[in-house]
């Protein structure tokens, strides 16, 4: 018999299908990275993001349409990371604000929540370039317009859809030269397309247990914590929760149970998306922040653990949200009077931490390539800078889009993004703000100055390709510029030397080498030492950065 109507039971069940696997075809999907670098993450940033959907999904025991759709609009928006994560957070964005005014999807529905979802997309990427994600996107949203009047019979329908979408990304590398070059699809098309053969997996009833959505390992952080002992917890009892408001959960109401909360306790974190309320906080009186809480509304997803009985690993685990505000022993601090202007950076090694912190960083968040951070990770840092203008700097272009995507959720503070790509650009940013000029005039001078450095980045190739007309073999050593990759070798520093040389400019003044963790620094004194003698005229900066990954992150300007 054809199905042919879609309720919200039968779509919760497809959409954690669709989730699991994708994070099922997560590496290969790393794999498909157009550059053969150690840290493809096109994959796990698509996981990422539909697994903290597929988490909140996955707990609604009555699945509707509307609240199952704002649970996925809702946890993916804040668990969005990389710019496929956030791509995908809007396309799922888009699809629920259509499908939560049905009762049940039919061809025609599903057909103009796919249209929705393509559109709200793009709107969302300011040049949008085809052979990517949103091609295939928008060749599913196509086909499936076409297919909604021809049939109701859905299982023919995402059979239709899907046929084009692997057509669709087959074409790809005709669109992008970089991936024929490569020999890829694009990475972001091709885990859209798991998402879709998920769905459909479990349109034929496959079942996915909800228990294995939940202790994903992709919804858990990879941060390890080095606490004191148990005699110093103040607090003993993590305690999270979910408000299920009963009316709109206002700034000041927010401001006065974040006030509460740090009365009976501390760690305290407060995310609120319009009648969903997520909250953290560490006390010795769970009872009273529950008790507080029941005043807006109802709760779920309650869990309380005893911090002085748990194994340290457990608790990392189970308290993943504050885990990125302890990391790098930057420890939990009460809130500092309000400022003026605060900053957060995106940091990749202890070293370029310090020199953040160094020229005025007040919140230094993990990421970059190997682990980019989340939307909700922005959020969750941004409450943390007690200013009323908050400047973010990504240092990763693949950061940017999540980053503006926080804006738009921060209605207290005027969050300003620096648009900065590379860690050299947002160093170099941070030290041309002036406290004299307004924040747009200081967002637009950081912007132009940091525009005015050359980034390289040295690191070993993962697999055999031609990139730039360069043939590249295994664990080839490679230099990689803003743009392209400027050298290949086998040696380290002879290859770093090359990379310099091509970013070399004649009104070049400064050039700024900072080793990895994986460099000794007698061999990076050494380098420098080589830099300088074939560049007298300019000055040397040598910095211990201890980003892995990358043996030398170098600049130009």
């Amino acid at each position: 018999m054809a199905i042919t109507k879609i309720d919200a039971v039968l779509l919760k069940k497809m959409f954690l299908a669709g989730a699991k696997n994708l994070e099922a075809k997560k590496e290969w999907i790393n794999e498909l990275n157009v550059f053969p670098v150690p840290d493809g993450d096109t994959g796990t940033n698509m996981t990422l993001t539909i697994m903290a959907a597929a988490k909140e999904a996955g707990s609604i025991e009555e699945p509707t349409m509307e609240n199952l759709a704002k649970a996925i609009s809702s946890g993916s928006l804040r668990g969005a990371r990389g710019n496929s994560g956030v791509i995908l957070s809007q396309l799922f964005r888009g699809f629920t604000k259509v499908m939560k005014e049905y009762q049940a999807l039919d061809t025609v529905a599903l057909a103009a929540a796919l249209q929705k979802a393509t559109e709200t997309a793009y709107k969302a990427v300011m040049k949008p370039k085809e052979g990517t994600i949103l091609t295939v996107a928008k060749g599913i949203s196509d086909k499936a317009a076409e297919l909604s009047v021809e049939t109701e019979d859905i299982e023919l329908f995402m059979q239709g859809i899907i046929e084009h979408g692997d057509y669709v990304l087959s074409q790809t590398p005709e669109m992008l030269p970089v991936l024929k070059q490569a020999g890829v699809v694009d990475s972001g098309g091709q885990g859209l397309m798991q998402v879709m053969k998920g769905l459909f997996e479990g349109l034929l009833g496959k079942e996915i247990e909800e228990s294995a959505i939940q202790n994903s390992e992709s919804v858990k952080t990879n941060i390890t914590i080095q606490k004191s002992e148990e005699t110093d917890i103040t607090f003993g009892y993590c305690t999270e929760f979910i408000i299920m408001a009963e009316k709109e959960f206002t700034i000041s109401e927010e401001q006065e149970f974040k006030g509460y909360l740090s009365s009976i306790g501390d760690c305290v974190v407060v995310v609120s998306d319009e009648e969903v309320v997520k909250v953290h906080v560490h006390t010795n009186h769970p009872g009273q922040a529950i008790e507080k809480a029941l005043t807006y509304g109802a709760l779920t997803s309650m869990k309380i653990d005893n911090m002085r009985e748990e194994h340290q690993e457990k608790l990392i685990k189970d308290a993943e949200k504050i885990s990125k505000e302890e990391v790098k022993a930057q420890g939990y601090q009460k809130e500092n009077p309000r400022k003026p202007v605060g900053f957060i950076a995106v940091s990749v090694g202890e070293g370029l931490d310090e020199i953040f912190k160094g020229v005025g960083v007040d919140y230094l968040i993990p990421g970059g390539q190997t682990m980019n951070p989340s939307t909700e990770d922005m959020i969750e840092a941004i409450q943390h800078v007690n200013a009323d203008t908050v400047f973010i700097l990504p240092n990763n272009s693949n950061i940017i889009l999540a980053a503006n995507q926080a804006t738009y959720l921060v209605e207290d503070k005027k969050v300003l993004v620096v648009p900065s790509k590379t860690v050299p650009q947002g160093i170099t940013a941070m030290i041309n703000y002036m406290a004299d000029r307004t924040p747009e005039e200081n967002l637009e001078s950081m912007t132009e100055e940091m525009n005015h450095v050359k980034t390289g980045q040295i690191t070993y190739a993962v697999r055999n390709t031609t990139i730039d007309n360069k043939e590249i073999r295994e664990n080839d050593i490679m230099g990689l510029g803003d743009h392209s990759i400027l050298s290949v070798g086998n040696n380290i520093e002879a290859v770093a030397l090359e990379t310099i040389e091509a970013m070399m400019t004649e009104e070049a003044e400064l050039i700024s080498i900072y080793y990895g963790s994986d460099m000794e620094q007698e061999a990076a004194e050494n380098f420098a030492a080589k830099v300088e003698e074939k560049y007298p005229e300019v000055d040397i900066e040598l910095h211990s950065g201890g980003q892995p990954i990358y043996y030398y992150i170098l600049s130009v300007e």
